[in-house]
């Protein structure tokens, strides 16, 4: 039987991605977005591989929406293998200009949405037997933001709370379920096409690797950790940056 992974913020970007990785590893797939057509341009592209999809229209940060969700998913296909909370929102504002919506909007984007996933979830993937998390944080979590050009502080508190949580539920879920984190660098999204756009050279200038990253390059790293390849790591965060050694 073939194991079922849900990607929150399916519909594009890295979390299309990471949608397709899994395909490839031969994984069926939950998609949940709020961009529509978007998500549903992808389920075609997983269905033209092979891969089972069921996509729910949802925002990350409604809880109640996550437990209709994982309901739903329990009464289609029995079974959570794989979860990926992938969904996210940036914030570029400083201290002074933000307001207390947009901070808690940020917060309840990236970080909360992770609570309201992880606690629908844990039951089933319980009742199959375990299975493993990962959750997209940030470089912004190590250093504040990944260029000097911009404040992202709400962005970079909730991907740091990210790792926190993290860490203490690999220690509560563990061992039936894996968690960890995947903290992405510079990457050329839809989102992130304005900077790698207007400052991708001087950026790749900064990186080891001489270039900025692809969907590609934070996918292939986050289906090794939803898969039993990656069956001894848990709470742990993996930087996805080709080394910026500089910001």
């Amino acid at each position: 039987m073939r194991e079922v992974a849900v990607v929150t913020g399916g519909a594009r970007g890295i979390g299309r991605g990471c949608a397709h990785a899994l395909a490839e590893r031969g994984h069926d797939l939950v998609l949940v977005d709020l961009l529509v057509a978007e998500m549903e341009r992808t389920r075609g592209e997983l269905e033209s591989m092979g891969a089972r999809v069921l996509t729910f229209e949802a925002d990350v940060a409604d809880h109640a929406r996550a437990k209709e969700i994982a309901a739903a998913v329990e009464r289609e296909w029995g079974r959570c293998d794989a979860l990926v909370n992938n969904a996210g929102k940036s914030n570029p504002r400083t201290i002074l200009d933000c307001t207390e919506e947009e901070f808690d909007r940020t917060i309840a984007i990236n970080l909360k949405s992770c609570f309201n996933y992880i606690q629908a979830f844990v039951p089933l993937m319980r009742k199959g037997g375990g299975g493993r998390i990962v959750s997209m944080s940030s470089l912004n979590a190590h250093t504040g933001g990944v260029t000097s050009a911009v404040s992202k502080f709400a962005y970079a508190s909730a991907k740091a709370g990210i790792l926190g949580m993290t860490r203490a539920l690999a220690k509560e879920l563990g061992p039936e379920i894996a968690v960890n984190a995947v903290c992405p660098g510079v990457i050329e999204t839809e989102i992130g096409n304005v900077l790698t756009r207007s400052r991708g050279a001087e950026l790749a200038k900064k990186i080891a690797l001489q270039r900025v990253g692809k969907p590609q390059d934070v996918a292939r790293t986050v289906a090794f950790l939803a898969t039993d390849q990656s069956s001894f790591i848990t709470g742990q965060h993996i930087i996805v940056d080709g080394f910026q050694w500089e910001i």
